[in-house]
C-alpha cells in the first residue's frame, strides 16, 4: 500500500505542477487521451510494453539459470573447482552495463565470425543477452548466500538418510533456500526490467526507445518522460505486487 500511496502522490504532484504553470509552460496535450493526437501517442508508448517485459523476463530466465549454475561449483570441497566461480563473479560485476551491451552487440559478432561462425544480434537478443550475464553475477552470489543460510544440520540429515550430496542439494537445501532468496530475486528482477532501457541505445524499440523517439517528433521531452516514468513505475508495482502475493502463498504452503 505505501508504494501504491507513493505512486499517486507522485501523479498528483505532476497534476497540480501542471495546473499552477503558466499557460503555455506545459505541453500535456502530447499525451492528452481525450484528443486523437494525444490518445495516438500514448498508445504509441503502451506498445513498448511488449517488449520490455519480454526482453526483462527472458533475461531474468536466463540469468536464475546461469547464476545457479555459478553458485554450485562454490559449494564444491576442491579450491580449484570454486575458483572458476570467484573468477565470473568479480570479472562480471566489474563490467558496466552499457559498455557490456554494446561489446555483446558489436563486438560479439566479429568474435564469432572470426570463428567461422556467421551469426549477426538483433537488438533484443543483444538486450537479452547483456541483461542475463549481467545479471548472473548478482543472482550467483544470491543463491550462494541463500544455500549458506540453510543450516548444516540439513545437509548432514538428508546424508543420513541416504541422498547423495546433489540429491541433499535438490531436495533438501534448494527448496529452503529459495524461500529465503525470493526478495532479493524480486528485486534483481526490478533491476532487469529498469535497465532494459538501455536497450533503447542499439535500436530496440521497448519503452525508453518509444519515448525517445516522441520526443523527436513532439519536442515535449518533460511530458513524455513523465509518462515513460509512471510507465515503469506502474510496471514495477504490479512486479512487486505479484512477488508479495507468491511470498505469502509460500510462507502458507510452508505453515501447513
Amino acid at each position: 500500500m505505501t508504494k501504491f500511496r507513493l505512486s499517486l502522490a507522485l501523479l498528483s504532484l505532476f497534476t497540480l505542477t501542471a495546473c499552477a504553470a503558466p499557460p503555455g509552460t506545459w505541453g500535456w496535450y502530447v499525451i492528452d487521451p481525450t484528443t486523437s493526437a494525444g490518445w495516438t501517442n500514448i498508445t504509441f508508448l503502451l506498445r513498448g510494453f511488449s517488449a520490455t517485459i519480454q526482453i526483462s523476463v527472458i533475461a531474468a530466465v536466463a540469468s536464475i539459470i546461469i547464476g545457479l549454475l555459478v553458485a554450485l561449483p562454490a559449494f564444491a570441497r576442491s579450491r580449484w573447482l570454486r575458483l572458476p566461480n570467484r573468477i565470473y563473479v568479480e570479472f562480471i560485476r566489474a563490467i558496466p552495463l552499457l559498455p557490456m551491451l554494446f561489446w555483446v552487440f558489436y563486438g560479439l559478432p566479429v568474435v564469432l565470425r572470426s570463428m567461422g561462425i556467421d551469426l549477426n544480434i538483433d537488438p533484443f537478443w543483444g538486450a537479452v543477452i547483456t541483461l542475463a550475464l549481467s545479471d548472473s553475477a548478482f543472482t550467483a552470489e544470491i543463491f550462494r548466500s541463500g544455500i549458506q543460510s540453510v543450516p548444516r544440520g540439513q545437509a548432514e540429515a538428508a546424508q543420513t538418510i541416504g541422498l547423495t550430496r546433489a540429491q541433499a542439494m535438490r531436495y533438501v537445501i534448494l527448496p529452503q533456500a529459495v524461500r529465503r532468496i525470493l526478495p532479493p530475486l524480486a528485486n534483481q528482477f526490478i533491476y532487469i526490467v529498469k535497465m532494459s532501457a538501455f536497450a533503447s541505445v542499439i535500436g530496440m524499440a521497448e519503452l525508453t526507445r518509444r519515448a525517445n523517439e516522441l520526443v523527436v517528433t513532439e519536442y515535449r521531452p518533460l511530458e513524455i518522460y513523465t509518462l515513460l516514468i509512471l510507465e515503469y513505475l506502474v510496471l514495477v508495482l504490479i512486479i512487486s505486487a505479484g512477488v508479495r502475493w507468491l511470498e505469502r502463498k509460500m510462507n502458507a504452503d510452508e505453515s501447513r
